[in-house]
């Protein structure tokens, strides 16, 4: 429970009604805005430190956060000259105003959640724009909607989110080191051990080399996580990447029955698949030297003896032991189904 007379005046941020200019106060900007619908061609701030680092009667320092949200909104920042409060003097009125018809009405109630304070506030807004002017036939809500609008930008389609900034170096692996959850995210390859600014949000991560935005990841709260994009791989990582058991099986289907039987039974024969990957490649690049069919023989004479590996299909190959007959079944296949006889005549004697 709290009663109004200790509301700060920043709750009244939406009161102003002028489209070219109105007070920053801190991150009450995109509220605003989204209260006025559009975006105007300016914001006129005063020179507090969350909008001006250095203030300046020609050309202010502007707080880094504050140039992001004008250049989200598509506008510019003019800050005030210093003790001048002549230079905004409609929003000064306009904050006088609001205590006048909000504020005071408000100062003896007491409310019990900040919804109910924000929905009586609405209230007496809404009731106070649509007040007629003493020397106008028309109110605030009026004029805004009949001429001022007409001024205002479209909004983008999201709303600003407050940015904060990192340094990091491309490791050679390709990935930047985000220190607040102590993960990875990859960026392209050819900025290997370049110096990188890092812009995230709550739910993005941006990165930037020269002011050039290299790559843009959704933010992974996971630590300890690894976050890639595909195209940001050299063709080397690429081909790493995409290793699997079926990545290896398509490998060796063109090469025969055989070899994938071969890499079939390498794959299924330890529990750490990265070893069975490389014994697997190893052995399907076996055919740029021998060919696909000598591979295969191989293999075959690899598991008939129970001795699929690399090293024994290798030794195969090179002792040309593939064009051997493999066994005595194959000896005996190779002989003719009818015994040998004088009497009986081959092929020949038909011709």
């Amino acid at each position: 429970m709290f009663k109004c007379r200790k509301i700060s005046s920043s709750l009244f941020r939406d009161i102003s009604i002028n489209v070219h200019r109105f007070c920053f106060t801190d991150s009450k900007c995109t509220a605003a805005l989204r209260f006025y619908g559009g975006s105007p061609k300016a914001i006129v701030s005063d020179n507090l430190k969350s909008a001006v680092n250095r203030s300046s009667r020609y050309e202010a320092d502007i707080n880094r956060s504050f140039k992001d949200f004008a250049r989200h909104y598509n506008c510019v920042i003019n800050p005030t000259r210093s003790y001048a409060p002549q230079d905004k003097a409609l929003v000064e009125n306009a904050v006088h105003l609001a205590y006048q018809r909000i504020y005071y009405p408000l100062r003896e109630m007491t409310f019990f959640s900040l919804e109910d304070l924000n929905r009586e506030i609405a209230v007496l807004l809404e009731r106070y724009n649509n007040l007629l002017f003493k020397r106008k036939e028309s109110s605030r809500i009026e004029l805004f909607q009949s001429i001022e609008r007409e001024y205002l930008k479209a909004l983008p389609a999201d709303p600003y989110e407050l940015k904060d900034y990192k340094r990091a170096k491309v490791q050679k692996m390709g990935y930047v080191y985000f220190t607040p959850e102590k993960c990875y995210y990859s960026v392209p390859y050819r900025y290997i051990g370049k110096e990188t600014m890092i812009h995230y949000t709550g739910s993005r991560v941006e990165i930037f080399y020269n002011h050039e935005r290299i790559a843009l990841h959704q933010r992974n709260l996971t630590k300890g996580s690894y976050i890639t994009n595909a195209d940001h791989l050299s063709s080397t990582h690429k081909f790493y990447s995409e290793w699997s058991p079926e990545f290896f099986r398509k490998k060796a289907l063109p090469h025969g029955e055989y070899v994938l039987a071969c890499i079939d039974k390498i794959l299924a024969s330890h529990d750490y698949p990265e070893i069975n990957y490389k014994r697997s490649l190893g052995i399907i690049h076996l055919h740029r030297a021998y060919g696909s069919g000598r591979l295969n023989n191989a293999c075959k004479r690899a598991l008939d003896t129970d001795s699929c590996s690399y090293l024994r299909i290798k030794n195969i190959l090179k002792n040309n032991m593939d064009r051997l007959l493999l066994s005595v079944g194959e000896l005996e296949a190779q002989k003719p189904h009818i015994p040998f006889h004088s009497n009986i005549r081959g092929a020949s004697a038909y011709e």
